[in-house]
């Protein structure tokens, strides 16, 4: 499976932060937003990977990661002109997908799974048509929504774009899992009255078939849209209560490298020598080196 990290848009919401740098390149506590998404399709144990921004913010984000070797990763870039729809992210990465099914995840999401992330990779390793996740929320209005039957098995009902009445208060966020035929559909998908390729739209399409599937994220699993000036600082403030109570990081995306056995132990040392000495970032990654060592 191959995954594309969708980071593209204006960041209008974010005004004025947005006017001189991507939203996906402002912090979150201690790491820029990007390495979220980037991290979560890590831990589903995805090496190859594009990123799709604009034509102003690639260059930056290209900076940020380069190919990706040096994570074990094979990272790609691709350009965004114009925003017309997440589903766009599909023709746009057409070539890179090739004949593999695929992950998408927008970049200004934020997820922390913890244990739940093996029974997901699971079901997403198991996806027979496309695979979407619901977060339970208080104000639906806000986000698409699907309607869930718990009993027989979460079967989906219906979903629906921001509806005034809403039917679940499950909330369906920016994670989604495709098999490989969603190009063509998204190819032959008939834009909305806005003019651009709804996501909603795509998976109705998967709906009419029979097959779209439901993983519901369970309690204690956090889901974050840092897409505002509240969510971002509310975003920023719950990293640093997690990483300060635990003493672990979130979203450390060569702790997870190495962990996951996508980079030897040399070549994570290499990436601590990098670091100048004294910082705490460079501290964290040395005490996941002796720890790794005494359970070798």
């Amino acid at each position: 499976m191959k995954g594309i990290i969708l980071a593209g848009g204006s960041g209008t919401r974010l005004y004025p932060l947005t006017m001189t740098i991507s939203k996906q390149l402002l912090p979150v506590y201690d790491k820029p937003m990007i390495y979220y998404p980037l991290s979560t399709l890590m831990l589903f144990g995805i090496k190859d990977i594009l990123i799709i921004s604009t034509p102003q913010d690639t260059p930056n984000i290209e900076h940020l990661f380069g190919k990706g070797e040096q994570l074990g990763l094979n990272i790609q870039y691709a350009v965004q002109n114009e925003p017309k729809g997440i589903a766009q992210a599909f023709t746009i990465g057409a070539d890179f997908i090739q004949n593999d099914d695929v992950c998408l995840i927008l970049g200004d999401n934020i997820f922390y799974m913890g244990d739940q992330i093996h029974s997901l990779k699971k079901q997403i390793d198991n996806n027979k048509g496309a695979t979407i996740f619901a977060y339970y929320v208080s104000n639906p209005t806000r986000f698409g929504v699907v309607e869930i039957d718990e009993l027989q098995n979460n079967k989906i009902i219906s979903i629906e774009e921001k509806p005034e009445h809403p039917k679940s208060n499950y909330a369906v966020v920016g994670l989604y899992v495709y098999k490989n035929d969603v190009i063509q559909k998204v190819r032959t998908q008939i834009p909305s009255s806005r003019g651009e390729l709804e996501i909603t739209d795509l998976n109705c399409k998967y709906l009419e078939e029979n097959r779209l599937n439901a993983c519901i994220l369970k309690r204690g699993t956090v889901w974050l849209d840092a897409g505002t000036p509240d969510s971002l600082m509310d975003a920023g403030l719950y990293v640093q209560l997690i990483e300060k109570r635990q003493g672990l990081k979130i979203a450390c995306i060569e702790e997870i490298a190495y962990r996951r056995g996508f980079i030897s132990t040399q070549k994570f040392i290499h990436l601590i020598e990098k670091l100048k000495d004294g910082i705490a970032y460079q501290d964290y990654l040395k005490r996941v080196l002796r720890e790794h060592k005494k359970h070798v």
